[in-house]
């Protein structure tokens, strides 16, 4: 799986960003574990505690049409002055763990420094049903 392909689709979905609050605006790329690509974008609300976050979107999309185990996620977030980096928060961690993440790529705007990591690295002692 290329990083830069998918920061690159990361990037694009982030372009249809639903973000007039914070002007954040962040896109994800869900790989399930048959190759297929879902993506998502982060949605804001006036209420900010009822908005949701571009990778809980894809991570949602996914498993709405079936999917259970997702091999990795990339997020990118476009047009955010200073930031070279959109790091999943813990909440979409989590939300990864559940589903079997294995990597994580993180981009910022084009041709910035595209990070890929293992999930247990970013989230080493997340919730299972095995705990």
């Amino acid at each position: 799986m290329n990083t830069d392909d998918l920061a690159a689709e990361a990037r694009r979905a982030a372009l249809r960003s639903y973000s007039p609050y914070s002007r954040f605006r962040v896109g994800a790329v869900v790989v399930d574990s048959e190759g297929r690509r879902h993506t998502g974008s982060n949605v804001e609300n006036a209420a900010y505690g009822s908005s949701i976050c571009a990778e809980a979107t894809a991570i949602s999309g996914a498993v709405a049409r079936g999917v259970r185990r997702i091999e990795g996620v990339a997020v990118a977030c476009v047009d955010a002055d200073g930031v070279d980096n959109a790091y999943p928060c813990g909440n979409c961690r989590q939300l990864m763990n559940e589903f079997g993440v294995e990597w994580v790529v993180v981009a910022a705007g084009e041709g910035s420094e595209v990070r890929r990591h293992h999930l247990s690295d970013l989230h080493p002692y997340g919730f299972s049903l095995e705990a």
